[in-house]
Order: structure tokens, then C-alpha cells, then sequence
């Protein structure tokens, strides 16, 4: 079992649960990020523009989880933005990829985050591990993304990519962004409603997270999500269900989406159907598969 784990991008949602299950399980934590910060873990610097990371950051470290990277629907996608959210996994990854191999050091695995996005969408295929990348903006992120990681594997270290799909939490992410609209009455599907979600609860990505580390024949891509597809409206209608709070309204026209979100609108109007056998086959056990459970826990008074 490895003993000292170095996160990078741990400021998000999956980075900060992340680090409380990792403390609880007894390793030692340490943080990489953009500007020093206080709090329970030791935490150093890097500036991926300027190439250059503190020292220390990589002493005594034998694994590495790899989460840095501009969130892809936290603002409309301009060209600038869409510039900075490929250049801040490229340029991470090649920072990694520069200090690994030109500092001694004893890191001997990298678990990189990735995205179901790398398949694409529109599709009725179930997309496996080995399925074709797609074609557009987000797909082409996450191929290029991974290629950065996988010259890790140069190095003689482990690398495994946990592809995800969408993360379902009580602490933020899409799940918090559907709701609001359901608790005020003006909830409806999006779109045609029906797109199937591959879907994943928080703690159980933390925990596979975890698995990728401790697992030692664990290698290349795995897919990051639950073993039952949901579509748009069946999960509206869920969350409506536990939260009390009807559905009156007709779906949300795809065209009203794009006026409002322009191309990022890709995202909510599409789905994929993601398999999760391959993950489940190393004896991975998922927590979190039934949705209307994992719904009722996560939005309980």
C-alpha cells in the first residue's frame, strides 16, 4: 500500500473528499496547487505556465492523483476558454511528465483523472474501454489529455486513467445544479429528455480512486461509473419524486439551450451508455447502484 499521496486539483469536489477518505484511511496527503493554502494537509506550489514546481512537493511521495484542470461547464465556452480548459490538462500533465523524469524521486504510480467525454456522443454503441475516441471539442480534450499522461508510463510508473462520467453529490456538481430549479417548481427534462447519463456517486469515485492506487495490476483505462444508465427525464423525474416537488412543465427546448449556453449546451442535450464491467472485474464493488436509493440518500432532509 502505498503511504504518501500528492494530489493535484485538490480544491474541487473530488479532491477535497478525496483527501478526508484518504487521511481516514491512514495515508499521509499533501496538496498541489496554484498558490500556497492552509489547511489539513500540507499543501505546495506549481505554475504549469511558467514550468515550475516547488521541490519539496515531490519528496517522499509514492503516488500521485492527477485532478488538475479548468472546469469544463463552469463558464460558457468562448474561444479563450476553451484554449484554457484543453492548456490546463496538457500543460499539468507535461509538468508532471518534466519533473518526473529529471528529479530523483520515489513516486511508482499516477492515477490521472479522465472523462467518458473521450467517447463522444450521440451514439447508441455501449462504449467500452477500447471503443473509438469521438469527434468533438470535449472528446479531443480528453484524447489529447491522455496521451500527455500516458508518457508517464515512459518512466517506469504505473499509469491508470479513471474516465468519468457524471458525479453525483450532495456538495456540489450537476446533481446541485438540477435540483434548484426541481425545488422551486420549474423543473423539467432537458432537451428531448432522452439522453442516457452515465452516472457516478462521489464516494464511490473516491473509492476507485483509492482502488487504482492500492491495486497494483491496475493499468491503462477504466471507466469511472455505475452500472445502471439513466436518461435526462427519468432523472428529473427521480429527483422530483424524493424531493417532493412536481413536474408540470414541458422539457426544456435544445434550441433555448444553445441561445443560452451556446456549444457548451453539448453537454446536457447528449449522452453516452458507459460500461463499467471492465472496473468491476479487478473487484472494484460499487457502493452506489441503484439510483433511486443513491438519490434518497444524497438529498435527505
Amino acid at each position: 500500500m502505498s503511504k504518501k499521496i500528492l494530489i493535484t486539483g485538490a480544491s474541487g469536489l473530488i479532491g477535497s473528499r478525496l483527501t478526508e477518505l484518504l487521511l481516514k484511511k491512514g495515508y499521509q496527503v499533501s496538496h498541489l496547487s496554484r498558490g500556497r493554502k492552509s489547511g489539513q494537509v500540507p499543501s505546495f506550489v506549481w505554475d504549469v505556465d511558467k514550468g515550475e514546481m516547488e521541490k519539496p512537493a515531490l519528496e517522499g511521495v509514492d503516488a500521485i492523483i492527477h485532478l488538475a484542470g479548468a472546469g469544463v461547464a463552469d463558464t460558457r465556452w468562448s474561444k479563450s476558454r476553451k484554449e484554457e480548459i484543453l492548456t490546463s490538462r496538457i500543460e499539468s500533465s507535461r509538468l508532471l511528465y518534466k519533473k518526473l523524469s529529471t528529479v530523483n524521486h520515489s513516486v511508482k504510480t499516477v492515477v490521472s483523472a479522465s472523462a467518458i467525454g473521450y467517447y463522444g456522443f450521440e451514439s447508441d454503441e455501449v462504449f467500452i474501454e477500447d471503443s473509438k475516441p469521438g469527434t468533438d471539442f470535449l472528446a479531443n480534450v480528453t484524447k489529447q489529455w491522455e496521451e500527455e499522461v500516458d508518457k508517464l508510463a515512459s518512466l517506469a510508473i504505473r499509469v491508470v486513467k479513471l474516465r468519468i462520467g457524471i458525479v453525483l453529490s450532495e456538495r456540489g456538481g450537476a446533481l446541485t445544479e438540477m435540483i434548484k430549479p426541481i425545488k422551486l417548481g420549474v423543473g423539467s427534462p432537458l432537451g428531448t429528455g432522452k439522453q442516457q447519463l452515465s452516472w457516478i456517486h462521489l464516494d464511490d469515485l473516491c473509492e476507485m480512486f483509492i482502488h487504482a492506487v492500492e491495486t497494483n495490476s491496475l493499468n491503462g483505462a477504466y471507466n469511472a461509473v455505475s452500472d445502471l444508465w439513466i436518461t435526462n427525464a427519468e432523472l428529473t423525474k427521480a429527483i422530483a419524486q424524493v424531493l417532493k416537488k412536481p413536474l408540470w412543465l414541458p422539457n426544456v427546448p435544445g434550441f433555448v439551450l444553445k441561445i443560452i449556453l451556446g456549444e457548451m449546451a453539448d453537454i446536457v442535450l447528449n449522452g453516452s451508455k458507459v460500461s463499467a464491467d471492465k472496473i468491476k472485474k479487478t473487484g472494484f464493488v460499487f457502493n452506489y447502484i441503484r439510483l433511486d436509493e443513491t438519490l434518497k440518500k444524497l438529498l435527505r432532509p
